[in-house]
């Protein structure tokens, strides 16, 4: 499953875009890709780590703006459409997991 995180905050003052680039960093520290630049995706292999990454993008939610969280399947986000210009591309593949026994 895939976790997806979308976010439209303010940048006007200089606070603003500290709390802006503090909560993309934050994504970035917690495993999430940008696939556009307010749409952050990490790939999820359960619904119980997504509560976990649920709770730490929660925690990093700055006081102004939207955030929106949303959890897909695998399989849903494969059939994602994506273009560079005209030219179709294939959605990101799901990455390497390492297994610890």
């Amino acid at each position: 499953m895939w976790l997806i995180a979308m976010f439209d905050l303010p940048v006007e003052t200089t606070e603003n875009r500290r709390d802006y680039t503090r909560f993309r960093k934050a994504l970035l520290k917690d495993g999430f890709m940008m696939l556009q630049f307010s749409v952050y995706a990490r790939y999820i292999p359960s619904e119980e780590a997504a509560e976990a990454h649920r709770r730490t993008v929660k925690s990093c939610i700055p006081p102004l703006g939207q955030v929106r969280l949303l959890a897909i399947t695998d399989h849903q986000f494969a059939k994602m459409e994506v273009f560079y210009g005209k030219k179709p591309r294939s959605p990101e593949d799901i990455p390497e997991q390492i297994l610890l026994f």
